[in-house]
């Protein structure tokens, strides 16, 4: 199994437990999600490697949060930190492997 496969079977594995929350959120649940969220996706940000579909669940789950919906919001901020990983994974895995694609 490639490398690639092996990141988005696990960013995969990570959405789908997250997405099952047995209780509802709170406020509190929602901003440590979401600051997580932020985090990680700062880290991509430092190695160049921001995916756009992150910016749009973090937006998402903001919006949701200022509404008031905080199962939405967590299930989103959990989701964008997943993508924030999978993008950060894919950056130091690709940093160096491109090498073993060029021709020689």
């Amino acid at each position: 199994m490639s490398a690639a496969m092996r990141a988005i079977f696990a960013a995969s594995a990570l959405l789908i437990a997250t997405a099952t929350a047995a209780l509802a959120a709170s406020d509190a649940d929602y901003r440590a999600a979401y600051a997580a969220a932020e985090a990680a996706n700062k880290e991509a940000g430092l190695l160049r490697n921001q995916w756009t579909t992150t910016a749009s669940t973090l937006s998402a789950a903001k919006k949701a949060g200022e509404a008031g919906d905080f199962d939405t919001a967590v299930a989103q901020a959990r989701e964008a930190e997943a993508l924030a990983k999978a993008s950060i994974f894919q950056a130091t895995s690709e940093k160096e492997r491109w090498k073993d694609m060029e021709v020689r």
